[in-house]
C-alpha cells in the first residue's frame, strides 16, 4: 500500500471526515441490502478506537444535484447505529451551518452521518467551493469509498486538497493492495473468468491482462458474440455485432500472446427468456435456430474447473450464465465452487459476481470480494482512479 492509511492518524480528538460508500437499496424507508455499510464498519470503528468521531458522508442513487426524499441517508443513519452499537446523529443537509454545528457538537464515540452529498450539484462537479464547505465538518480525512473512487467528485478528489495527509480507509486498503496484486506480480498460473454480457465492456480489461494472465475462460452472454464472430451458430442468443471486430481482435491477440482462451464448448439453452422453463443441455459450441443460450453447460463447467483447480492466482469478473434462476445458475457455482477448491489468491469482481457469490453462500471463502463495480473494473484494466490519486503518498 503505498498510501498513507487511517492505521498511521493520529485521530484523538478530531472530527474525522469519512468517505463511505452506503449507496444501498431501499425498500419502503429500510435499508434492503446492509452490504456496504457492514463493509465500512472496520474504519469506522478504528477511527473510534483512536479517539476520533467520524463525519460520515456517502452519496445514495441519482437524485440530480436537488434534494430528493426516496434518496435520503435518514435510514441508513438507522441501520448504520445498530450494526456500529454506537450513537449516529443524523444531518439533515452535508454542508451549511446546521451540519457544521452538529460535527463541532459530537462527543468521543460519537458519530454524524451527513445527509445525501448529491443533493448539491457541486459534489458531482467536483466543485472547489462544495469542497471547502464539506472540509469545514471535519480536522481529517479518510476515503473507504474505493467503489466511487473511479469519479471525480468533490468529496473523493477535491476535498483532499484540504487535509495533509488524505488517508485511506481499510476498505480502499484492502482493495488496492489485492486488485494492484493481481496486476504486479501474481502467483502463477493466473487465471481469469470473465462473464457478463457485453464484450465492449471488458475490452479495456482484457487489454491490460493479456500481458498478465496464463488463460482466460470466457462465459455469460458475451461468450457468444465470440462465438458468434468465429462464424458459430448461437441460435437467438444475446450478441453484440457491433463487437465482432474487437472479439477477433482479442482472439488474435491473445494466440499471439500464448494464452489460453477458452470458450463454452456445450450450452444450457431456453425457448425464451420470459419462459427458461428446465432448460435443455446443447452439445459442442454450435446452439441450434430459435434457442437461448443462458448458461455453459457441464462440459465447458469441467473444462473451466480443471484450469481452475491448476490456478495460483484467480479473477472472477462476471458470472457466466443466468445465475438468478436455477438451472441456470449451474455454471456460475460450478465456477465457484472450483475456485474455492482451489486454494488459489481468488478475487471476485462487480456487482453480479459478489451478487452471485452470496447466493451460493460462498463469498466468505474468497480472498477477496471487491466492492468496486465499474471502480474495479477501470482499476485492472490499468486507469488511474481520481479517488485514489488524491490520497498521500507514503514517500
Amino acid at each position: 500500500m503505498k498510501k498513507v492509511s487511517v492505521r498511521d492518524l493520529d485521530l484523538s480528538g478530531k472530527r474525522v471526515f469519512v468517505r463511505v460508500d452506503f449507496n444501498v437499496p431501499l425498500q419502503n424507508g429500510i435499508v434492503a441490502d446492509e452490504t456496504r455499510i457492514r463493509a465500512s464498519l472496520p474504519t469506522l470503528q478504528a477511527v473510534l478506537r483512536k479517539g476520533g468521531s467520524p463525519v460520515v458522508a456517502s452519496h445514495l442513487g441519482r437524485p440530480k444535484g436537488a434534494p430528493d426524499p426516496a434518496c435520503s441517508l435518514a435510514p441508513v443513519a438507522v441501520r448504520l447505529g445498530a450494526l456500529l452499537g454506537a450513537p449516529v446523529r443524523f444531518a439533515a443537509d452535508c454542508v451549511g451551518e446546521e451540519a457544521e454545528l452538529a460535527s463541532r457538537n459530537l462527543g468521543p464515540g460519537e458519530v454524524l452521518l451527513l445527509e445525501n452529498l448529491r443533493f448539491h450539484p457541486g459534489e458531482e462537479k467536483n466543485d472547489p467551493g462544495f469542497a471547502a464547505k464539506l472540509s469545514r465538518l471535519a480536522d481529517a480525512y479518510v476515503n473507504d469509498a474505493f467503489g466511487s473512487s473511479h469519479r471525480a467528485h468533490a468529496s473523493v478528489a477535491a476535498l483532499c486538497s484540504h487535509f495533509k495527509p488524505a488517508a485511506a480507509g481499510l476498505l480502499m486498503e484492502r482493495e488496492i493492495d489485492y486488485l494492484g496484486g493481481l496486476l504486479a506480480a501474481p502467483a502463477r498460473p493466473y487465471v481469469a473468468i470473465l462473464g457478463g454480457a457485453k464484450v465492449s465492456d471488458k475490452v479495456p480489461l482484457v487489454k491490460n491482462l493479456l500481458p498478465r494472465v496464463d488463460a482466460i475462460l470466457i462465459g455469460g452472454a458475451m461468450a457468444y458474440t465470440f462465438l458468434a464472430a468465429r462464424k458459430v451458430g448461437v441460435g437467438t442468443s444475446r450478441v453484440e455485432k457491433e463487437s465482432f471486430p474487437l472479439a477477433e481482435s482479442i482472439l488474435e491477440s491473445a494466440a499471439s500472446a500464448g494464452v489460453r482462451l477458452l470458450l463454452p464448448i456445450d450450452h444450457r439453452v431456453a425457448a425464451s427468456l420470459e419462459s427458461p422453463g428446465g432448460g435443455e443441455v446443447v452439445s459442442g459450441e454450435a446452439i441450434p435456430e430459435g434457442k437461448l443460450g443462458l448458461d455453459i453447460g457441464p462440459m465447458t463447467a469441467e473444462v473451466f474447473a480443471r484450469e481452475i483447480r491448476s490456478a495460483g492466482t484467480i479473477l472472477w469478473n462476471g458470472p457466466v450464465g443466468l445465475f438468478e434462476k436455477t438451472p441456470f445458475d449451474g455454471g456460475s457455482r460450478a465456477v465457484a465452487e472450483a475456485i474455492v477448491a482451489s486454494h488459489a489468491l481468488s478475487v471476485a469482481g462487480g456487482g453480479d459476481t459478489a451478487a452471485a457469490l452470496a447466493r451460493f453462500g460462498l463469498a466468505g471463502k474468497f480472498r477477496h470480494v471487491s466492492t468496486g463495480g465499474g471502480a474495479t473494473l477501470e482499476f485492472l484494466s490499468g486507469a488511474t482512479l481520481p479517488g485514489v490519486a488524491a490520497l498521500t503518498d507514503r514517500s
